[in-house]
């Protein structure tokens, strides 16, 4: 990890940050303690809305219904365990 004070990072603060986005490990040193940079992505709270055009509201009352679904199978012994290893993209 390459490891930069406050106002190292602070002066070339784009170049640094397009290095993490290319995999590099890079942390700013404050107070004693390595904080490390990292990209993240950033979720919607309103995603549903967005993605699928439901409300708040509508998602609520998809979600009770699916929950609901899934206790009556479970409970009927409709549902099996999955014991596969997922494949990641």
């Amino acid at each position: 990890m390459k490891t930069l004070t406050v106002t190292a990072a602070r002066q070339n603060l784009g170049a640094w940050l397009k290095r993490v986005l290319r995999g590099e490990d890079v942390g700013v040193m404050i107070d004693g303690e390595i904080v490390a940079l990292r990209p993240v992505k950033v979720y919607s709270e309103d995603y549903a809305e967005h993605e699928y055009g439901v409300t708040g509201e509508q998602l609520d009352r998809a979600v009770a219904s699916i929950s609901k679904e899934l206790d009556a199978d479970r409970k009927a012994g409709r549902l099996k365990p999955f014991t596969r290893k997922l494949k990641r993209g």
